[in-house]
């Protein structure tokens, strides 16, 4: 049985994180949708110490502890998760929101948006924005 719910576990954990290889300069990333193009994160930076709580419980697994792609279920992933330490520099506010709330097509990158509150989403986004 435990073994059963390992698997089953393994199976969500993988299936939540991932994006494509897109923190590779040569990479063209996606046109942001009109409705999120020009969203601009409401909350202060503040709100990065609880962008962290939520990143290390659902996204460090895959994307690592650091942001860094890194993560111990990141490594069986193909498209591999996103260095987003990198991608953040890259990308706005609205990007990020994006991605997080709505995941990305042919990657692991599930939408988290309906799992998280759109507050939780922006918390992420303020914590990724730290990442170096």
């Amino acid at each position: 049985m435990k073994k059963v719910l390992f698997v089953i576990l393994s199976v969500l954990i993988i299936s939540a994180c991932g994006e494509s290889n897109a923190s590779k300069p040569d990479t063209v990333l996606p046109t942001v949708p009109a409705s999120y193009a020009d969203l601009t994160n409401p909350l202060s930076a503040d709100a990065a110490s609880a962008g962290e709580k939520i990143f290390q419980s659902n996204c460090a697994t895959c994307h690592g502890s650091g942001g860094h792609g890194d993560g111990p279920a990141g490594a069986a992933l193909n498209p591999p998760p996103k260095d987003l330490s990198v991608l953040q520099v890259q990308v706005s506010d609205g990007y990020l929101f994006w991605r997080i709330s709505e995941g990305s097509p042919g990657t692991a990158m599930v939408a988290w948006r309906g799992i998280l509150s759109e507050e939780q989403i922006w918390q992420l986004t303020a914590y990724i924005r730290t990442l170096k």
